[in-house]
């Protein structure tokens, strides 16, 4: 199991360069504000949440509304540029990263951390046609407690 780095200056310009082409081939504008959301949430190299992007200080000073973060988020994930994570009791949480990968979740801080195994990738998908139902993607979620929260449970 190995923990996935960020992603690379080059890659994330390549993904907001793919993001540009898929707005203009489908008539949907390329603003200011989708480039900022998408660039930060690309930097951030973690799983915010629609108010961790609203109060980064870029998106403050473009005065782009907390709304529209909400609105431009959800835009993203349905274009495909980012993905929507989602654990219970959590909030909901975006990913710059859209190639497979799997997630360690802590359940007291909430924190994720990428992850990519090859047995996890292996893991066969069930038929659930039975269901009526068509599986797109799936990503593995571990559960349990982080380095530091698992220290601050050791600590008397």
């Amino acid at each position: 199991m190995k923990r996935i780095s960020g992603l690379t200056a080059q890659e994330k310009k390549r993904r907001v360069e793919a993001f540009r082409k898929y707005c203009s081939e489908n008539g949907i504008p390329f603003t200011v504000q989708r480039r900022i959301v998408l660039q930060e949430v690309l930097n951030l190299n973690t799983h915010p949440t629609a108010d961790t992007v609203y109060s980064l200080p870029s998106v403050r000073s473009a005065r782009i509304s907390r709304a529209t973060v909400y609105r431009t988020l959800e835009n993203l994930v349905q274009a495909g540029a980012i993905t929507k994570t989602c654990h219970p009791g959590g909030k909901v949480r975006y990913d710059g990263r859209t190639d497979i990968h799997h997630h360690l979740v802590c359940l007291r801080c909430d924190s994720i951390i990428d992850i990519t195994n090859k047995a996890l990738d292996a893991l066969s998908i069930p038929d659930t046609s039975a269901l009526d139902f068509d599986v797109k993607d799936f990503r593995v979620q571990l559960r349990g407690l982080c380095r530091r929260c698992r220290r601050m449970e050791d600590k008397p």
